[in-house]
């Protein structure tokens, strides 16, 4: 297997295949990447994470909808671009592309700065950390990111560096289902992928909503979780994106992404 097929393999199998593919893998790697659990801006990057991502991935600004950020993405570049996937000494590396939802949503808050401006922001499913670096950006008062995996929150680190910017929090554990502060706006992008999570999104987007009054904003190309999961039913459509050619090519078909507004 091959990570030019990892693309081919989440787009239609939602990724259980490059799942299993990795849980094939020497455990000594999987034990490997957790030493370097990265919680919060105040920790350093250790040095050995540091040193390998920013030798398996490239500096880009182009070929996405916000110019304005540079990120490291694995490109075809990049020497696991073809790589099998078993060498690749740690989790599955999701945060190392630049989603067409998290851009839809990133681009949207580039544009309209007042959405998040002195706000507290939360961002779950951050990946590449790109809608929490335009919420930053864009003037939030408070931003968090949140990614299961470690190696993403490390990712974050470089990205905000390529940025100017000071990195901000990031929490590892899945906070989806749990009682937290409260937020002005929680982002989510290209996280309704399986039924299972897609529910649970829902029942914790509903109460964060009722509870707190917390704005949210989703935003996907067009998933078939998402399309036809019952949280369409309350829904607000906020705007949409034509995707760069680069970025359709990676979503087999999409030729758009869309903003949406929950509005239980």
């Amino acid at each position: 297997m091959i990570f030019w097929g990892w693309r081919q393999l989440i787009h239609f199998c939602d990724g259980d295949l490059f799942r299993k593919a990795l849980k094939q893998k020497n455990r000594s790697g999987c034990l490997l990447w957790r030493r370097y659990l990265w919680r919060t801006s105040g920790e350093s990057l250790d040095p050995e994470v540091r040193s390998f991502l920013e030798e398996v991935t490239e500096i880009t600004s182009n070929g996405h909808l916000t110019p304005e950020i540079s990120l490291r993405l694995l490109t075809p570049r990049c020497r696991f671009w073809k790589e099998k996937a078993s060498l690749w000494p740690y989790g599955d590396p999701y945060w190392a592309i630049y989603w067409p939802g998290g851009q839809g949503l990133s681009r949207y808050i580039l544009d309209n700065p007042n959405i998040v401006r002195n706000k507290k922001v939360l961002d779950i499913g951050s990946g590449c950390g790109a809608t929490a670096i335009a919420s930053t950006m864009s003037g939030a008062s408070l931003v968090v990111a949140n990614d299961t995996d470690p190696i993403a929150g490390a990712a974050m680190v470089l990205n905000c560096e390529l940025n100017n910017l000071n990195p901000f929090p990031v929490r590892t554990e899945n906070l989806i289902g749990t009682e937290m502060d409260s937020w002005d706006l929680i982002v989510l992008g290209d996280m309704f992928y399986e039924d299972e999570l897609a529910d649970g999104l829902h029942q914790w987007l509903k109460k964060y909503a009722y509870v707190h009054g917390t704005k949210v904003l989703i935003g996907d190309p067009g998933r078939p979780h998402f399309v036809s999961h019952q949280i369409q039913k309350q829904l607000h459509k906020v705007t949409e994106y034509s995707l760069p050619e680069s970025t359709e090519d990676d979503s087999y078909g999409s030729t758009s992404t869309i903003v949406w507004q929950y509005q239980p």
